[in-house]
């Protein structure tokens, strides 16, 4: 099984595709004005405090206050408080909480009118990301998740991962972290760090402690809405969270983010560092993968599934639905019952695929095709909690009900991936009517002939469909080749299937868009 991760660099941010069996399982789009992302930790004022929800609205610079229960202040409130105010009084502060008097817990069930009142300051960590109408969802109970190692700070206990099952792993673990771990601050551990020596532990929790050290000395002058601690890019915490054993290659066709990934794996796995490559293919980079075929089909409202069948996916605000369909399917099957089962299998792979590419939380419900014998419907249900095995995010899967039902559960903490798989053409903009496609190639043949002729450029790029890419390209004598032996200037195509047919795009050397509106 391969693994490779796939960072595509754009003028509006960064594009990243996680790819197992070359099959695209994680996508994610980071824009570089991302702000409020899970793990990031701001200074923020507490703008209303509600009794009925026993919870306060807090300001952290987002347009909507984010929602901070009582249950999520953590019983270390009082000690992150006194902290703070210390912090902001630009009293002793260290960062090194040795000497710190650790305060006692609040009470677990206690009012938050009791513990926060309007315009205080206090320290938040954003654990949900703004969706749809509702702002960020915040916690109190600060941590720093790194590789192997989460740190807790105003805590002293350590814990391991529950993955790791084994008594005597857990037992080594406990021993070295508990060792190393400097006074009140708490370690979690995580379940990559089953096999790791003391040396790899240390070296983690030694940057855990830097990034503290960093936030503290940020918050001394910080000011209202303030991050104070930010989270790392997407890529370096995708590569945080999922690098292992074996993952193959991690391809990048930027330069600042090669180097800055290479970096970062150097820090995290010395080992690994080789496995960072920087693409300079003469396609683009998701062109050359096949992902940008995967995300116009796995995006739709209408799935595919290899064997004939398909899903049909729909929103609601409530809920997510999931549709399975036989489709075209040949019944080549004994009866409607095999038939069934078939369907259901493909369609449980897909489904637990769907879940983690398009990162849909909350309630999913999936209408599976009825079956009558029990046996079926527990493999249905065992092969989809198998495949579910491998996501990151914390989720629930319930039996098939009576009716064909599955109901699942999974952990929203930001908003779902949704891409856009139905064009606006481009000629009409939506009316309904354009001219022949036909003509295309005659429009950009007229551009080429005058750009080259008339306004004497060099090295132009055109950008156009993968149809019209081989109409010009095919042949001994093709069309660009005439236009080399005409102009004696070489134009570069390039093959993108994520416009439309009926657009191109022609570009400068320096990668400049030239406007052209030539008839």
């Amino acid at each position: 099984m391969s693994n490779e991760l796939v960072i595509n660099s754009t003028q509006n941010g960064s594009r990243i595709a996680l790819l197992k069996n070359k099959s695209l399982v994680e996508f994610h789009q980071e824009e570089d004005s991302t702000q409020f992302i899970v793990g990031d930790i701001y200074l923020g004022t507490v703008r209303k405090v509600v009794q009925g929800l026993n919870a306060a609205f807090i300001d952290i610079g987002y347009e909507k206050d984010a929602f901070l229960h009582y249950l999520d202040l953590g019983p270390k409130f009082s000690s992150l408080q006194a902290f703070t105010k210390q912090a902001l009084n630009k009293k002793n502060a260290s960062s090194k909480l040795d000497n710190f008097n650790i305060r006692p817990d609040i009470d677990k069930h206690g009012k938050i009118t009791d513990i926060l009142s309007r315009n205080q300051q206090i320290l938040v960590q954003v654990v949900k990301e703004p969706i749809s109408t509702k702002g960020p969802r915040l916690s109190c109970e600060l941590s720093l998740a790194g590789r192997y190692l989460v740190l807790v700070p105003f805590s002293n206990t350590v814990n391991v991962s529950k993955k790791i099952v084994s008594g005597e792993e857990r037992k080594r673990l406990l021993r070295l972290v508990s060792s190393i771990k400097p006074a009140n601050f708490g370690v979690i551990i995580r379940t990559v760090a089953k096999g790791r020596d003391v040396k790899e532990l240390d070296s983690d929790l030694r940057n855990l402690v830097e990034s503290w050290k960093k936030g503290v000395k940020k918050l001394k002058i910080a000011k209202p809405r303030e991050k104070v601690i930010g989270e790392m890019n997407k890529a370096s915490a995708l590569l945080r969270d999922v690098l292992n054993e074996s993952f193959d290659n991690v391809f990048i066709d930027d330069k600042e983010i090669f180097t800055e990934v290479k970096d970062y794996i150097k820090t995290i796995a010395p080992d690994k560092e080789k496995i960072v490559k920087q693409f300079n293919g003469k396609t683009k980079i998701f062109e050359h993968f096949g992902i940008e075929r995967q995300i116009k089909s796995a995006f739709g409202q209408s799935v595919s599934l290899k064997g004939g069948g398909y899903l049909i996916v729909e929103h609601t605000e409530a809920l997510h639905v999931i549709d399975v369909n036989s489709g075209n399917k040949s019944n080549r099957e004994e009866g409607q019952e095999a038939t069934a089962l078939s369907v259901n299998m493909e369609a449980a792979k897909e489904v637990a695929r769907q879940l983690r590419l398009r990162d849909m939380g909350g309630i999913i419900v999936v209408d599976f095709i009825d079956m009558k014998k029990t046996e079926n419907k527990k493999l249905v249900y065992n092969t989809i909690k198998t495949e579910m095995a491998s996501d990151r995010s914390k989720f629930t899967v319930l039996p098939l009900s009576k009716f064909g039902l599955m109901q699942i559960t999974r952990q929203r903490v930001r908003p779902e991936m949704n891409i856009t798989t139905r064009e606006v053409c481009p000629s009409c903009n939506g009316s309904g009517k354009i001219s022949a496609s036909i003509l295309v190639s005659d429009q950009i043949e007229r551009t080429v002939e005058y750009l080259l002729s008339k306004q004497n450029e060099k090295n132009i790029s055109v950008v156009v469909h993968p149809f019209i890419y081989a109409y010009f390209t095919k042949g001994a004598v093709s069309k660009r080749l005439k236009w080399y032996l005409k102009h004696f200037k070489w134009v570069k195509l390039i093959q993108d299937s994520s416009i439309a047919i009926t657009e191109y795009k022609f570009y400068h050397k320096l990668c400049e868009e030239i406007d052209v509106n030539i008839n």
